[in-house]
Formats: C-alpha cells, sequence, structure tokens
C-alpha cells in the first residue's frame, strides 16, 4: 500500500491505533470498536474483531491501544474504567484477552512497550500515578507517583533503556529512571497549559511535547532541558509523531477545530511543510510505517486512512507573496510579488524554484520582494498620555472643565481645550438660575435676562402704591410692573432702600417717549398720553447696549433718562380714531379705564406679567458632540467628559452600550499606554456595573511547592505534604522571601526582586540550575 491513499469506514471512531513489527498490520481501538487489519497493496483488509464475547464491558472500552515491538502477537490497552488490558493474538479461544490489571484507580490514558524489552509495559492514569508492568507477574511491579493530577503519556527513550518521560496536564514533563521509582531525577515546566502527548525523536536526544497552548515544543534533554525549537499551531494538540528518516519533520493532529494532519518543518515553525485534508474530523491517531512517505491515520470520523506523500498540500507554495508589517515605530514593510520590470537575477531564481517538484522534501521558496517604508516624524501620541494622567475627571464641573482646557492647550489640543471651555458654558452656569440669583447681580445677567423675557402689556393703574414691590417682582417674572416717565414731572431722585437694586432696563425703540421709573418716595403725577387696560399686545423684543448696562448699574443716584432720543421738529399732532373705530378693540375696556390724550405728556408702560423664560435645552448638542469625537477616534476626549458630566449625563439619549463600549475601549488604550492608576480611576468612576466591577474581579495564582511539586492548598506558605517551605525561599540569597516575592511561571522558581533583577540583568537562565530560560519583567 505504497501507491495511493486509501481508507475504510467504521462502525464507530477510534481513538488510537498501532502497527505491529514489520507494519503489516494495524490495531485500531476506540469505545466501541476494537479491530486488526491487514495491509494490502491497494486496500485494508480485516484480520480480527477483538471485540467479541458474551461479556462486552468497559475492558474492550480503550483510549490507547499499543504492539509488542518483539513478541509479535501481544497487545495492550488502556481501558476507561482504569484498567490495563493484555490480548494475546495467539490464543486458541475467540477472546482474545490474556490478562487484566487493576492497579490504577481512574482512567488509564497510555500505554507503552518498551523497545527492546518485550516483558515491560508501562502505563499513565489520570491518577497521577505511571505503573510498570512485568508480564510475567499478574500485579504492577513499581508505581511512580508525579505528584501531578494526571499523566497523559508516557514514553521510553529509544537512548537510554531505563529512561521513559511522563508529561502531565499541569504542564510539567519529568524523566524517571526505572530503576529508581521513589523520584523522578529531571523535572521542568514545559507549557502553560495540559500536555497532551509527547514523542522521543529516533536519532537526536529530543524530546517533543504537544500542548493544549497551541505550540509543539522541541527539547534538547542532552545536558539541562533547552526547548530548541517552537512550533506555532492553531488549535490545541492531541497527537505528534517524529517522520522517520526525516530529522526535522514531525507530524501532528489537533485536538478540535483542524481535522488536517499536518508535517512541520521544525526549521520554519509557522506554516506547514505538508497538509493531508482528507478527514472531516479531527484525528485521533498517527503511525508512520516505517517509510518517511506513507503513514496512517485514524479519526472521528469513523475512517481508518492510508496516507501517501505525494498526495499531500504544500501550503507553503500556496501562500499570499504578498504582505504588509508596521512595526511599533510607524515603520512600513511590503513584500510583493516579482513583477515584470524585476531584475534578471530575480526572475531567474524565480524560474529555478518554479521547475522544483512539490513532492521533494525541499521547502518552498518565497519569491517576494520586501520594500521597506521609514516615517521619520514621530508617531507616538504624546498628548494622549499627556492629557490622561494631568485630566481631572471628579469635582465641581467648573475647576474640571477649566483644569482639563489648560491641560488640552498644553499638550498642543487646541480644538479639545474649546470643547471643554463649551461644555462649561453649557452646563456650569445653566441660564435656568438667572432669575433666581441674589441680589448681588452681574452685568452680563441683566443683558441675558431680558434678551430671554417677553414683556406684555396691560393695565395696572391702581398699583401706584405698590410700585417697589411690583417692581422686584417684575424682574423676577412673578407680578406686573409698571415703567412711567414724564416731560414736566417734578421728582425726587431718590434711591431704593437696597443698594444692590438694579435700576430699569429700557428698549432702545422707546426712544421717542422719554421715560422715567417711577421709585418709593418719588413724587409723580396721575397723567399721560397713553394708557392701556387689560388687553394684550404683541410681546416685544428688547435690545440693550453695554454701555446702556453701565449706565444703569454704576450710576446710583441719577436714573433718569434723557427726555427724547431726538429733539423735536414740532408739536406731535393726534391723528388717532376714537377708541371705538378699532376694530380689535377689547369690548370689555370701558371708557373710564381707557384714555387717549393727544398732548406731549408723559406716558406709563404697564407690565401685567413677566412670563417664565423657556431656556435652550444643550443636550442634543452635546450627544452629537461626544459621537462625533468618538467617530474620529478620540474616544479619550468622549470618555472624560461623559464622567466628568456626572449626574448630568443621565439626560443624555445615548445607550448605555455605547457609554460601556467608550469606557472599555478608553481602558484598553491606557493599558496600552501603561497608564494603569489612570486606567483605575475611569473603573472607579464608572456608573456602569459591568466597569465598575472590572477591579473587583479576583486574580488566582495557582502555586505548587518546588520541593514536591504538590499544589498549595492553602493561602501559607508551608506545604501540606513535605511540610517545607522551600518555595518562599530566595533563589539566590536562600532565605525566606518577607514581602513581595517575584517567581517565574514557567519554573515556579523565584527570590526578592532586587536579587531576581541583579541576576537577570546579565543571566537569561534560572539561578537554581533548572535550565529554564524564565522571563523577567
Amino acid at each position: 500500500m505504497t501507491s495511493r491513499t486509501t481508507f475504510v469506514a467504521q462502525e464507530g471512531p477510534a481513538n488510537a491505533l498501532a502497527l505491529n513489527r514489520d507494519n503489516g498490520q494495524v490495531v485500531i481501538a476506540g469505545r466501541n470498536v476494537f479491530k486488526i487489519f491487514t495491509l494490502h497493496e491497494d486496500r485494508f483488509e480485516e484480520t480480527i474483531n477483538l471485540r467479541v464475547g458474551k461479556n462486552l464491558n468497559l475492558n474492550f472500552s480503550c483510549n490507547d491501544v499499543a504492539w509488542n515491538l518483539i513478541d509479535d502477537h501481544i497487545l495492550a490497552t488502556a481501558a476507561t474504567n482504569g484498567a490495563v488490558v493484555l490480548w494475546n493474538l495467539n490464543k486458541a479461544s475467540r477472546s482474545k484477552q490474556e490478562h487484566v490489571f487493576g492497579d490504577h484507580k481512574r482512567t488509564v490514558n497510555k500505554v507503552s512497550f518498551h523497545i527492546t524489552e518485550p516483558m515491560w509495559l508501562i502505563s499513565g492514569s489520570q491518577d497521577g500515578t505511571m505503573k510498570c508492568f512485568d508480564l510475567r507477574i499478574s500485579e504492577a511491579a513499581k508505581t511512580f507517583y508525579s505528584n501531578t493530577e494526571s499523566v497523559r503519556d508516557v514514553q521510553f527513550s529509544p537512548h537510554q533503556p531505563h529512561t521513559f518521560a511522563a508529561v502531565s496536564e499541569n504542564g510539567h514533563v519529568q524523566q524517571w529512571d526505572l530503576r529508581r521509582p521513589d523520584r523522578y531525577f529531571q523535572h521542568f515546566a514545559a507549557h502553560s497549559g495540559p500536555i497532551f502527548a509527547c514523542d522521543w525523536h529516533p536519532e537526536a536526544n529530543w524530546l517533543a511535547t504537544a500542548s493544549r497552548d497551541k505550540t509543539i515544543k522541541v527539547w534538547d534533554l542532552s545536558t539541562k532541558p533547552a526547548c530548541e525549537y517552537t512550533i506555532h499551531t492553531i488549535a490545541s494538540v492531541g497527537r505528534i509523531k517524529w517522520r522517520p528518516q526525516r530529522k526535522f519533520h514531525i507530524a501532528s493532529c489537533a485536538l478540535v477545530v483542524d481535522c488536517s494532519i499536518n508535517v512541520w518543518d521544525i526549521r520554519r515553525p509557522y506554516i506547514p511543510f505538508a497538509s493531508f485534508n482528507e478527514h472531516r474530523d479531527v484525528a485521533t491517531g498517527i503511525a508512520w510505517r516505517g517509510d518517511p512517505q506513507s503513514f496512517l491515520s485514524t479519526s472521528r470520523d469513523c475512517t481508518l486512512y492510508h496516507h501517501v506523500f505525494k498526495d499531500a498540500t504544500r501550503p507553503a507554495s500556496k501562500a499570499n507573496p504578498q504582505g504588509v508589517a508596521l512595526n511599533p515605530k510607524g515603520d512600513i514593510a511590503y513584500a510583493c510579488k516579482v513583477n515584470v520590470n524585476a531584475p534578471t537575477a530575480i526572475k531567474q531564481l524565480t524560474n529555478i524554484m518554479r521547475k522544483t517538484p512539490a513532492s521533494n522534501d525541499t521547502f518552498c521558496l518565497a519569491s517576494s520582494v520586501m520594500h521597506r517604508f521609514t516615517i521619520n516624524a514621530p508617531r507616538e501620541p504624546k498628548w494622549f498620555k499627556a492629557c490622561a494622567e494631568g485630566y481631572m475627571l471628579n469635582g465641581r464641573l467648573n475647576d474640571i472643565c477649566d483644569h482639563n482646557a489648560i491641560v488640552a492647550s498644553k499638550a498642543g489640543r487646541n480644538d479639545v481645550s474649546t470643547v471643554w471651555y463649551i461644555i462649561k458654558t453649557l452646563y456650569a452656569n445653566p441660564l435656568g438660575n438667572i432669575l433666581k440669583t441674589p441680589p448681588t447681580v452681574m452685568k452680563e445677567d441683566v443683558v441675558n435676562t431680558i434678551n430671554l423675557t417677553q414683556i406684555t402689556l396691560g393695565n395696572a393703574l391702581d398699583q401706584s402704591n405698590s410700585v417697589h414691590e411690583t417692581d422686584v417682582k417684575s424682574i423676577q417674572g412673578e407680578a406686573p410692573g409698571i415703567i412711567s416717565g414724564g416731560d414736566d414731572e417734578t421728582e425726587t431722585d431718590e434711591t431704593p432702600d437696597n443698594p444692590n437694586f438694579i435700576g430699569p432696563i429700557l428698549p432702545r425703540h422707546f426712544s421717542e417717549r422719554v421715560y422715567r421709573r417711577s421709585f418709593p418716595g418719588h413724587k409723580r403725577q396721575q397723567k399721560g398720553d397713553f394708557l392701556f387696560g387689560e388687553g394684550e399686545l404683541e410681546p416685544v423684543n428688547m435690545e440693550i447696549t453695554s454701555g446702556f448696562i453701565d449706565n444703569m448699574i454704576n450710576n446710583d443716584n441719577d436714573w433718569t433718562l434723557p427726555k427724547e432720543a431726538f429733539p423735536l421738529r414740532h408739536e406731535i399732532q393726534d391723528r388717532s380714531p376714537p377708541p371705538e373705530q378699532f376694530p380689535n378693540h377689547s369690548p370689555d375696556i370701558n371708557d373710564d379705564s381707557v384714555s387717549v390724550m393727544v398732548e406731549d405728556q408723559p406716558c406709563q408702560l404697564i407690565v401685567n406679567s413677566v412670563p417664565k423664560p423657556s431656556f435652550w435645552d444643550p443636550t442634543h448638542l452635546v450627544e452629537k458632540a461626544l459621537k462625533h469625537h468618538a467617530a474620529l477616534r478620540d474616544i479619550q476626549t468622549t470618555a472624560s467628559i461623559l464622567i466628568a458630566l456626572g449626574d448630568r449625563r443621565k439626560s443624555l439619549n445615548i445607550e448605555i452600550t455605547i457609554q460601556e463600549h467608550w469606557l472599555l475601549e478608553y481602558i484598553d488604550m491606557l493599558g496600552r499606554f501603561r497608564l494603569w492608576e489612570v486606567a483605575t480611576q475611569i473603573i472607579q468612576l464608572a456608573w456602569i456595573p459591568s466597569v465598575s466591577q472590572l477591579n473587583q474581579q479576583s486574580t488566582t495564582i495557582h502555586a505548587c511547592c518546588t520541593n514536591c511539586t504538590k499544589p498549595l492548598q492553602r493561602a501559607a506558605w508551608l506545604c501540606d505534604r513535605c511540610h517545607t517551605a522551600k518555595h518562599a525561599l530566595c533563589s539566590i540569597c536562600h532565605q525566606v522571601v518577607r514581602g513581595v516575592y517575584s517567581w517565574c511561571q514557567g519554573c515556579t522558581h523565584g527570590g526578592h526582586v532586587v536579587h531576581m533583577s541583579e541576576w537577570f540583568s546579565s543571566n537569561r537562565q534560572c539561578p537554581t540550575g533548572c535550565g529554564h530560560l524564565c522571563e523577567f519583567t
């Protein structure tokens, strides 16, 4: 079977497979399948179905299977019920079950025969132990305790006959000597997640490990453990097998997601050397036939495949030769295809690579040309850090806006500085409080009040005895007021009792008459040109100049206005028709309350009511401004204004999910700039539970004893198993660390922060000599 790819379907998925000594037969085992096939040139032939008999129990449910490489009739399976079952193919009866070892307490994950000793069998179980069986006796000869939760794979070393390696779910690798079951002789942390498989290299003293962290690592164990190569995959790796006669090639299959079987060249770890995509579900077992050009695999899709290398796809040859990359400094690297105008040498190289057959074992070379563009201008947004550290986000809105505007201006963001001043104008001094201000009123407030007030005219002739009261209430919009003036009135220029009282503000278009306000104590004659009753006229818009305000506020003694805006050229004649000729005249007005005189006499302007002004709501404008800055990716301004508004943000018609998105994005940006204190302040000031609870989420650190490697169950530094505190000792000074303890998450060794910092300033490996390349930051 070396000519083409072929397969055979099964009634159930298989969990593992194994080849016999001469690679002519293959056994597959699973929960519901346990068969042996003979390999022919173009097909599979079923030889024995081992799942037979009257009592089909859990001993037939297999996690793994191994074929004895010396005695070709001996098989071993790892059962899900914790049993290790021995099978004898030479047995005359229909059932080939030879013996059941029930030494493990939990599921057995792996069984493996010794390469040269046919009677030695080792197993690894979910109970955290490894047991070595001598097939000549009925129970386990030796037990090895890994002090971990579970052992996922065990493999005898082909280079040292008494050595085997075991990998566990805590990401550690242990090497054991069969002659010393009390303790491993080497131990190191290989991965950040559980290790599911390992495989010894047939030539070099390398051990490959596959983990859930989506990496395959190759460790050189000739001296101290050192990671020589790392392969990055797209999914957790479940099985690995070195390719025979190819030193740098290894095959792998994923535990989830990826259905392909990939062959990697460890020297180029980011893209597979070859890929086999025949399976429709994840593969569960791989076995090379002693030939680098063919191997077998089984999968959860209930198929058994025989693969030939010439049918493999080459992902590297189909990779896109174009790409772009950006470094933190802003430089851009661009790779593109070789075009027609490329140099002759590059064209010749391209032609040579195109002639390279896809079936050989040389890696496909890329034919791209890379260009690099350097940006001289600094790209780091220094203003972001300056604003983030300088902004004030809680307190009085006036102070916040003034302070943040100055910070933004110093950072070179004048547009954002203006935004802060606008927010202060809109919210810090709302116009709605002007009419309720204390007696000390600023000139600007008076101007704003008059501009927003509408005046109507009415009859209040009989209110002359309470002029002062109505004047004050007229300013507050509660009661009518009286504005009067005259040509020849004799009045005393007396000021009110309240020194802070503000005089009347008159419109400019009333300048054709001379008006004078009547104050308490003034002598006034009850005569005038016009007197309006209860009927209302059109509201009059009042305009005022700053000079006029100065005159009204600063001149405390003289409240008399000029008699006329300009001198009269002739006597004004009365050309008005009688009141009864007015079509819009109200019938309720009688002759006793209304009189119209033609003489050039002073008039009285009666204010019937001053309605409460309706003020402009800036909410819609603020909403648009926040969304505008968010669309410009200036999330800092958006989030800062939103926080500074405090309770005023409740009036904004912005969905809470959008506000949450803005805050989380700003916190993420602060984390990129390592502004942890500012990010914590944002979390504390957040009003959304999902954001404010970010700093309440606990961080769990799983620590283990460096002496016995048992996980620490309690918060204390004392190990429950060996009752030592070696894990709290400094690896350099060997003293107990009291205070801040720094340790490597890979090898668990650590010590005083100062000592570790000094050590790693000139060294890379762990100071304990475990061989781990620690990363100290």
